[in-house]
């Protein structure tokens, strides 16, 4: 795994708020909103821009209709709760007042969503969020990014200012930084690690982490795998993905997300049977239950089949399939 050690890890959402505090400074069209919902740079962008700064309180319907009113008016909005709370508790707003109303009007509203998938441990699943990336994918106009870094999350800060709704899916913890921002290119939407091989791990948000370490794991084994970090889930450069994947008869999709719910897994094999692409997708995700069991987020991932060990011998399986297919060929 590709670790940078110079680079400390940081919260997506600070790195994110810090981005957006810059921007406050230069430009009086952005505001803030927040569902009752804090952190240490959010104090002080309160401080600093107090006249552009609403905390709407728990009340994320209200949070959303305050932000289309804002971006109507001109204003960049910028709206900030817990990722299930400002996806699902006011869906009907959302679909309503952003992704409706931005195909009649120009307007520029950012959801950020902090506590993807698994990153609240502690808190059961009524906060943490498995079905986010189903949910917002579904609605046509919103672009949705999932970065698996803060590093990322601070890169895609410009992508804010361009008009449309859109949805940043942030992990609540501190991650071990992959990228530099050289690094990256937001022009695809997604980032390639490794060499070729059979198979390759289409990951995004936390599951790049994981997919980096399975690799890792492979490889001292004798087996090669790609990785793509797919942190853009709606605009990405489908063209290049597909020359990307073009040398793979396999792809396994990685999500922190229910499995066979609509996320990742149905992007992907949408994209390989209506373009032909030709290849096999095994999808690995949560299996789709609810759970209420409390532990780390190692423990719990173990428990609902996304968990390193688990993901590495469905792999390992996978890339074993493709070389007995060869070898009977060859027979």
């Amino acid at each position: 795994m590709n670790v940078l050690p110079s680079i400390k890890p940081m919260a997506m959402r600070d790195a994110m708020l810090e981005r957006i505090w810059e921007g406050m400074a230069h430009d009086d069209r952005i505001f803030f909103l927040s569902a009752d919902f804090g952190s240490p740079v959010l104090d002080k962008i309160r401080a600093d821009f107090s006249r552009r700064f609403i905390n709407v309180g728990i009340a994320e319907q209200n949070l959303i209709n305050i932000a289309a009113g804002l971006a109507i008016e001109g204003y960049k909005v910028f709206a900030y709760a817990i990722a299930p709370f400002i996806t699902m508790r006011c869906y009907e707003q959302i679909r309503v007042n952003l992704a409706l109303l931005s195909r009649v009007r120009p307007i520029n509203v950012n959801l950020i969503g902090v506590g993807a998938g698994y990153s609240y441990v502690v808190s059961g699943p009524t906060h943490q969020c498995y079905e986010d990336i189903t949910l917002m994918r579904a609605l046509p106009s919103f672009e949705v990014f999932s970065p698996a870094d803060h590093v990322t999350t601070a890169a895609l800060f410009p992508k804010s200012l361009d008009n449309g709704p859109k949805y940043f899916r942030l992990d609540a913890q501190p991650l071990t930084p992959i990228y530099q921002n050289h690094e990256l290119d937001f022009s695809k939407g997604f980032q390639a690690h490794r060499g070729k091989g059979s198979v390759c791990l289409v990951a995004t948000g936390y599951m790049v982490h994981t997919a980096l370490k399975v690799a890792d794991q492979l490889e001292l084994e004798g087996y090669e795998v790609g990785v793509v970090d797919l942190f853009n889930l709606t605009s990405f450069d489908v063209n290049s993905l597909e020359v990307h994947l073009s040398g793979y008869k396999g792809v396994v999709t990685l999500e922190e997300g229910f499995r066979g719910r609509g996320g990742l897994d149905a992007l992907m094999f949408d994209l390989v049977s209506n373009r032909n692409w030709g290849m096999r997708v095994l999808a690995i995700g949560v299996e789709p239950e609810y759970r209420f069991d409390l532990g780390t987020r190692v423990e719990l991932h173990d428990q609902v089949g996304i968990g390193e060990e688990s993901i590495r011998q469905r792999v390992l399986s996978l890339m074993v399939s493709f070389q007995q297919s060869n070898n009977a060929v060859i027979k």
